[in-house]
């Protein structure tokens, strides 16, 4: 929250920097675990969450079989069991038939699996459901992905509209503004996406990438601070910057380079860093500008407002 494709192991990014939306500057997690552990992972993954969900249907804690069956596919979506969650979702509709629900996140594997034809045309048909929110989300990271901010920023939009206490789609929606050329409008979403959901990593480096683009580095540097950003995942923030703030920053894609990933939300936000949020090989992106913003544009920062989250 960019036309970057980074080719990355399945497993190897959790979440990095921003507009993903899915965003340009990505944040990618080095090495790729063996193939032999991702499918042992995998394999685990699956079975626990099998386990989970016939417990839960054992239990009688769920309303009812279908709901069920799309919490099992909501949270193998959540291990990055992308491809896996497909073939379930086929089985879903063919019980149960479609709905706005199983619509939904059929668009997000399409789209997470880069098969963005047919995640646009998913995402469309969420427009009219009361899962609008989605499908402009959705619309607006697939626009990212190919490189046009502003089409994003449009669509990212209309999303916030729906649901505006979405802390992740604030922040896809600020990188998209970054990446726009937008910074002046960036900082209200990004500071809101924070305070929403101040342990999230990609809220806190799009906001870090956002300072840094600024030329606001001590503000940068006392946020990454405070929420003991790794080393790796610093150098990729500040490197996002610099390439943005170089002469044609804005239109170019950035380099991947190399930084650590956590189990939630990529650093920076598609607009962050989240695995093919913004690219279909599973990139992200980051967002800035190379005029920094008017004197009185941006309030002085406090490290101490920000809660420390999760390393």
């Amino acid at each position: 929250m960019k036309t970057l494709d980074f080719c990355m192991c399945p497993s190897a990014v959790r979440r990095i920097l921003a507009f993903v939306s899915a965003g340009a500057a990505a944040v990618v997690i080095a090495g790729c675990a063996g193939v032999k552990d991702q499918y042992a992972a995998s394999a685990d993954a699956q079975q626990r969450m099998a386990a989970e969900a016939a417990a839960d249907t054992k239990a009688g804690a769920s309303v009812d079989t279908q709901a069920t069956y799309l919490k099992l596919v909501e949270q193998m979506q959540k291990e990055d069991l992308w491809f896996a969650s497909l073939a379930h979702i086929d089985a879903l509709e063919q019980r149960w038939g479609v709905s706005p629900e199983s619509t939904r996140t059929r668009a997000e594997a399409l789209r997470q699996t880069g098969q963005a034809v047919s995640a646009e045309a998913a995402y469309k048909r969420l427009l009219s459901t009361p899962l609008a929110s989605a499908g402009y989300r959705g619309l607006g990271l697939l626009a990212g992905t190919r490189g046009n901010y502003a089409e994003a920023v449009q669509l990212l939009t209309q999303a916030q509209r729906r649901t505006p206490t979405d802390a992740l789609l604030l922040s896809d929606l600020g990188y998209a503004q970054l990446r726009a050329g937008q910074i002046e409008d960036a900082r209200l979403p990004l500071m809101q996406a924070l305070q929403l959901r101040p342990d999230s990593t990609q809220a806190q480096a799009n906001l870090a990438l956002y300072l840094e683009v600024t030329n606001q580095r001590d503000q940068a540097t006392a946020l990454m601070d405070a929420n003991r950003m790794s080393e790796t995942t610093r150098l990729a923030v500040r490197e996002a910057a610099q390439q943005l703030r170089a002469p044609g920053g804005l239109a170019a894609p950035i380099v991947a380079a190399a930084s650590a990933s956590t189990r939630g939300e990529p650093i920076v936000a598609p607009l962050a860093l989240k695995p093919s949020r913004w690219t279909g090989a599973g990139g992200m992106r980051t967002a800035t500008q190379t005029n920094p913003p008017a004197s009185n544009a941006e309030a002085p920062f406090s490290p101490n407002s920000i809660p420390r989250g999760t390393p």
